[in-house]
């Protein structure tokens, strides 16, 4: 049975999800380097979540060992692929005050969950995102990835009218209130997830809050970019045509 690990003298409850597809020869470390840096530094009652979406190489085999070993570890496994199911079915199944991820290759510090978090509890926020993109962030990738995020955050925001500077960075945190009213009304399963949730949070009235970080690209990552840059595009033509027919609510 899994048990929040106890931050100092904290109340608040944090679900630190970890989505993973085939990320056997990872996961084990990325979740070390996780659970320690909680242990140390992190302020509110934790526990991290593990979410499998569709893996084949043993992934699940190890997220089960890691939850069965650490009480504050959670195991959650799905048979179909796609992020944004993921980050949906964990979120609902969490019962969490506020609800975060991080991606496996942990390219973000960790050093920002704290802020990330504090921008909900301490400052009133109801997402908060992390942002390559913004003064004061570093970013170390490959120049074909900056000018692809670069141009796709710029179309999101002449397509979609929306104020936050970075759309995909796979480092956020959401309030109960969010996945509760928004996360359902997001359709997409995959990449566009991300996006999608910011757009539909920032048009109803809920409040973003872009906070800088330090990213460094994952030399092993295997997202197709151009694929996912062009999956993302219609996808932000797909809402914004929902958006305009009133047939996204």
């Amino acid at each position: 049975m899994s048990r929040l690990a106890a931050g100092p003298g904290s109340r608040i409850a944090v679900d630190v999800v970890v989505p993973v597809l085939n990320e056997a020869h990872v996961l084990e470390k990325s979740v070390a380097a996780v659970r320690q840096f909680l242990a140390e530094h992190f302020p509110y009652r934790w526990r991290i979540v593990i979410v499998d979406n569709g893996s084949t190489d043993g992934t699940k085999e190890v997220g089960e060992a890691l939850s069965a070993t650490y009480p504050d570890v959670e195991f959650l496994h799905l048979a179909e692929r796609g992020r944004g199911r993921a980050l949906r079915h964990a979120w609902a199944w969490s019962t969490a005050d506020v609800v975060c991820y991080t991606d496996v290759d942990l390219s973000t510090e960790l050093s920002f969950l704290g802020p990330l978090v504090s921008a909900i509890v301490d400052h009133g926020y109801d997402i908060a995102t992390g942002s390559r993109l913004m003064r004061g962030s570093r970013t170390v990738r490959s120049l074909r990835r900056e000018i692809i995020s670069r141009v796709y955050n710029a179309f999101v925001k002449a397509v979609l009218f929306t104020s936050f500077t970075d759309a995909q960075c796979g480092f956020k945190a959401v309030s109960r209130a969010v996945v509760e009213r928004v996360v359902p009304q997001v359709k997409d399963q995959s990449w566009f997830f991300d996006t999608e949730l910011l757009v539909l949070a920032e048009k109803h009235g809920y409040r973003i809050k872009d906070i800088p970080v330090v990213w460094r690209e994952d030399d092993d990552s295997r997202v197709k970019i151009l694929r996912t840059a062009w999956e993302d595009i219609k996808g932000v033509l797909r809402l914004r045509w929902q958006l305009w027919t009133g047939r996204h609510r």
